[in-house]
């Protein structure tokens, strides 16, 4: 089960965290994996040295040539993971335009076209797995997370758009939504044992995530076993979003 074998994938944001975890694990059941970062082409070959197949690209998905960029050196792919995201963290009333407009361009806007610069082919060949990673902020009110928590229901709502659009051509297109995750964007909260706690009492299943709690949602949604399953979110978050 979950054989990715001959199948070829991009995942954005892949150098750490979440996305490193996803990449490592669909390259581990047989897929090429092109592994996306934002500037930095030494930090993206340094992930792929942990990654079998893995093949390092950088795009800066603000920049308006980044996808036709990066389409250029991965050509089509049968699975796109969209993992890369902005936030920033500031009371509601205190985002400034930039703020608002590069959380809304990573997250949203660069869905977009990435969804739209790869689908065709999956369409032309009835196969293909798209994956946005989404957030449980999709759900709850974070006092700080109130632009990103848009964003991301934003693009939940893409998934749900084009799923009945895609499915009629062999392409699934789902959202998973993790909660607190042990990442490096957390690292810095979490490593305040008051907060932890604080954050831990929020979760049902008692913990916070490690990346690879995440990755296997992913690969499911990736595989041949999930051909049915399309315009869904998967909630990945210990029960977080029902607190």
């Amino acid at each position: 089960m979950f054989d990715l074998t001959e199948k070829t994938a991009l995942v954005t944001g892949a150098t750490q965290g979440i996305g490193f975890a996803i990449a490592k694990l669909l390259a581990e059941r047989g897929a090429k994996v092109f592994v996306g970062g934002v500037a930095s082409m030494e930090k993206c070959e340094k992930a792929c040295k942990q990654i079998p197949a893995a093949i390092p690209v950088v795009a800066d998905l603000l920049q308006s040539s980044a996808i036709d960029d990066l389409y250029k050196v991965t050509g089509d792919v049968d699975i796109l993971v969209l993992n890369a995201s902005i936030q920033f963290k500031k009371e509601w009333d205190a985002f400034t335009m930039e703020d608002y407009n590069i959380q809304m361009d990573c997250n949203v806007k660069s869905s977009y076209f990435l969804i739209k610069k790869y689908a065709q082919e999956m369409k032309n060949k009835k196969w293909g797995r798209i994956v946005t990673i989404g957030s449980v902020n999709q759900y709850n009110q974070h006092p700080e997370l109130s632009i990103y928590g848009v964003s991301k229901a934003a693009q939940m709502k893409m998934v749900q758009n084009f799923a009945p659009l895609l499915a009629p051509f062999g392409v699934t297109i789902n959202n998973v939504a993790p909660g607190a995750v042990n990442t490096p964007r957390n690292e810095e909260v979490l490593s305040d044992p008051n907060i932890l706690k604080k954050i831990e009492a929020k979760i049902p299943c008692g913990y916070v995530a490690k990346p690879e709690d995440i990755a296997p949602a992913v690969l499911f949604l990736c595989s041949e076993e999930a051909q049915y399953v399309t315009g869904t979110d998967l909630i990945v978050d210990g029960g977080m979003h029902l607190q």
